[in-house]
């Protein structure tokens, strides 16, 4: 990687009046999360559902909570006591470090739905996960368009046959089974209306940043082409907003012409510019 980039990374990041962080899967690969890019790390991660087949996009579809809701519960019970041990990267509180000291403040957009940012110490009402989050609960068909914590719900899990122990979580309104408030594929009963209320806070700050003339640098981490929502997201804030786009990533770097491009895992990344700032 050229010198010149980080740098020139940094100055834009320390100068500015406000952040959008945006982040994708590969965030949190390097607190130890597991990389569902392609079958055959997700089938790393779960090697019982390999055995059985079961791509990751079919896997992640609320159907299983219809048919087989023990498996269902496994597989996003697993992630669930996962998410709530695993501890985020050094990345994360160089981030939080950056963002207290702008004057028209921060906000997150995540497709990751592990609440890590949260863990992190960023402030709850600042971030969007426009794919929800596992850390609350919503019925699975749905009766109500009730959503709640699921700070209370603990999951076991028989790994030998990789199947969820009754009880199952339950919706408190019909008594089916709950499922986790993440949009999953071919998702029809997904509610969105915690994410809704997230992306109106979101787009309020976007426009007070628009007319208070502010400096906004957008920086994007871990977010790949497979579902591009987050790099489709990150690139239209930076045009609306005249902004500079920052995008760390391995892989998928390529930026836009006038924007940063930094080939890097998320952790290495982020501390390569903001490490010595």
């Amino acid at each position: 990687m050229d010198a010149n980039q980080f740098s020139h990374a940094r100055e834009i990041l320390n100068t500015c009046d406000a952040v959008l962080i945006s982040a994708g899967a590969g965030m949190g690969v390097d607190s130890g999360l597991p990389d569902f890019r392609g079958n055959q790390g997700f089938w790393r991660a779960y090697p019982l559902i390999a055995k059985r087949g079961i791509p990751f996009y079919e896997m992640a579809n609320p159907l299983w909570f219809d048919q087989d809701p023990k498996l269902a519960w496994a597989f996003y019970g697993h992630r669930l006591n996962l998410y709530r041990t695993t501890q985020p990267h050094l990345g994360f509180y160089q981030l939080l470090e950056l963002t207290a000291k702008k004057e028209n403040g921060y906000f997150i957009f995540t497709s990751n739905v592990d609440g890590q940012f949260q863990k992190a110490g960023f402030a709850g009402d600042r971030i969007e996960e426009c794919h929800g989050s596992i850390h609350f609960l919503q019925c699975s068909k749905p009766c109500t368009n009730k959503i709640w914590p699921a700070g209370n719900t603990e999951i076991k899990i028989d790994l030998d046959k990789f199947e969820a122990l009754e009880p199952l979580p339950k919706c408190p309104e019909c008594g089916a089974v709950a499922r986790p408030n993440i949009l999953m594929f071919g998702d029809w009963n997904w509610i969105p209306r915690r994410t809704g209320g997230q992306d109106k806070c979101m787009e309020a700050w976007l426009q007070s940043i628009s007319s208070s003339g502010a400096d906004l640098a957008v920086i994007e981490i871990g977010a790949g082409q497979a579902i591009p929502t987050v790099r489709h997201f990150s690139e239209q804030v930076a045009h609306d907003q005249r902004g500079t786009l920052i995008r760390i990533n391995p892989q998928d770097f390529q930026v836009p012409e006038g924007h940063l491009s930094i080939a890097c895992a998320a952790a290495e990344g982020i501390s390569a510019i903001l490490g010595s700032s």
